[in-house]
This record gives C-alpha cells, sequence and structure tokens, in this order.
C-alpha cells in the first residue's frame, strides 16, 4: 500500500468549503485522544491498526482492518494505540452527496442512522476490496474529467453498500462509565474553541479550572477522570490542543507573533513564548522561520 502523510485539518477544511469533498491515504503515528465534536461533514475511514474510539456513549476497540463512517451530529474522539495507523479516509458534505439521491438508496446505512454501531471488522477480501475502492476515488481525484464528482458519488454509495452487507459485533462495544461520559464532554468543549480564525474572538478555557467550571463539576473529579480515561493529566491535553493550533497558526497565516499570543487565550506574548518553548523547545519566531 502506498502511503502519504494526512492532511491538517486547515487543509481539508478548505478543500470541504471548496468542493464539499475530500479522499486520501492516510497514515498517522501513535497519539493522545484528538476528538471530533460538531462538524460539516461526513467521514468514511478505511483504519488499519490498533484504534480506541469514543463514539457517543459507545467505547470501541478497534484493532486490525476496520471501516469506520461518522456523521455530523455524534460527537467522537479517537486514540491511535498502535505505533501508527495507515488507511484511507474520505470526507464529503451533505451539499455534495444531494444530487446523487443518496438519502434515499441508502437510508439503513450508519450514515443517517445514529444509534447504529458505526465500526465494521473487515477480512482480508473485503479489506483488498475497499481499498481497492478508495484507489479508485484517489485516481479519479486527479483526474480532469469535469463529471468527476458525480463518479466520486457512486463510489461513496458503493462504500456504504458495503457497511448495510455487514453488521458489527456487539462484542467489541464495552460500556462507558462517568469518567469516559465526563472526558468525552471535556474534550467537546476542548475542540470546540477550535480552529481559532477570528483575532476578534480568543479562546476562554485554558485551564482544568476553567474546564470544570465549565461542566458543572469539581476540578478534582475532571482531573480524576480523564487521568483514568486517557492516562494523561488534563493539563497536557489542553497544552497538546493549543500547541498543535499555535503551530498551524504559525505555518499557515500572516498573523503577528503577539495577534496569535492573544488569539490563544494568552495575556501577554512573552507568556506564550515560554509556552511554546516548554512544549514544543523552540521559540514562536524560530518555529516560524524554520
Amino acid at each position: 500500500m502506498i502511503l502519504q502523510t494526512v492532511f491538517p485539518d486547515t487543509y481539508i477544511q478548505a478543500a470541504l468549503k471548496h468542493r464539499g469533498f475530500k479522499v486520501g491515504r492516510s497514515k498517522v503515528p501513535k497519539s493522545a485522544a484528538s476528538t471530533f465534536g460538531k462538524r460539516h461533514f461526513y467521514k468514511i475511514v478505511l483504519s488499519i491498526g490498533n484504534v480506541t474510539v469514543l463514539y457517543g456513549e459507545h467505547l470501541l476497540k478497534l484493532s486490525g482492518a476496520y471501516l469506520f463512517v461518522s456523521n455530523p451530529y455524534v460527537p467522537y474522539s479517537v486514540e491511535i494505540i498502535s505505533e501508527v495507523q495507515t488507511g484511507y479516509s474520505c470526507l464529503f458534505t451533505e451539499e455534495f452527496i444531494q444530487p446523487a439521491r443518496l438519502v434515499e438508496s441508502l437510508r439503513k446505512s450508519v450514515l443517517f442512522d445514529r444509534s447504529m454501531i458505526p465500526s465494521y471488522r473487515l477480512s482480508d477480501v473485503q479489506c483488498e476490496r475497499i481499498s481497492d475502492l478508495f484507489e479508485k476515488m484517489i485516481t479519479e481525484e486527479t483526474s480532469g474529467y469535469e463529471n468527476k464528482d458525480d463518479i466520486m458519488r457512486l463510489y461513496i454509495s458503493m462504500l456504504l453498500h458495503e457497511t448495510i452487507k455487514m453488521r458489527p459485533n456487539d462484542e467489541r462495544v464495552l460500556p462507558v462509565d462517568a469518567s469516559y461520559r465526563i472526558t468525552r464532554q471535556f474534550l467537546e468543549s476542548l475542540e470546540s474553541q477550535f480552529p481559532v480564525e477570528n483575532l476578534n474572538r480568543s479562546i476562554n478555557l485554558h485551564t482544568p479550572q476553567d474546564f470544570a467550571n465549565h461542566l458543572g463539576i469539581h476540578v478534582n473529579s475532571l482531573n480524576r477522570a480523564i487521568k483514568k480515561a486517557t492516562g494523561k493529566s488534563t493539563n497536557i491535553l489542553i497544552a497538546n490542543r493549543i500547541t498543535t493550533e499555535a503551530k498551524a497558526l504559525l505555518e499557515l497565516t500572516d498573523w503577528s507573533i503577539s495577534e496569535i499570543a492573544y488569539a490563544l487565550g494568552f495575556e501577554y506574548p512573552n507568556y506564550f513564548s515560554t509556552f511554546m518553548k516548554k512544549n514544543t523547545g523552540e521559540t514562536p519566531r524560530f518555529y516560524r522561520k524554520s
């Protein structure tokens, strides 16, 4: 299988806004939980690796090859357990699929039924067949055919029909206790502040106490729940997400370092510099130059 680095969220959002569709190969290293709250796109992923997904009230342990389908309405988070996760991903908006009568023909699929478990274990034969569909989509994506979007809709339909043929294995669904529910709420609140797109609106939840107040629980309860669910501290998860956003803003905008600092909720630019030095080993200025 040919692999390439997954597109950063900023590029994906731009592609979806421009066209309503994006497909690509993926290679994702081991990482802490990343959350996907309210979105405006659907997602079909062929995942090969060891992954934990907190999907609504369900905790899914996916080991091996799986097809994962998500809609914009159910929040979820993903933690990569194996050293690397490979496969493919296809993202598309509701506007993109409307012309294809997809809504009528695939009402039984997990794409529209929020109560269904969204993951499907694949045999070697199924994995090969679905990988071939993704490869055809990638090839079509680079073609100059003016009606290629219609072909993409047919491929999406074929992928979803594969899910209708399969039934999820209920043994992979684990009960979610209070720690996971609190962690999911925390991750949703954390992610809701991003991406930062407006200099006039800075993030306002920066500390475990801020999030505890926002969720209406004691900060000790929040910290215990997150440590139990993720193995990491609340401070580390907050710092990791702010660092990711800071890197994106330094790389992809022409905002000054002071403007980025204020947008990320730092009272003074030197606080931002200290934060970046601690979490990346580089100052914002040096990181932008490099």
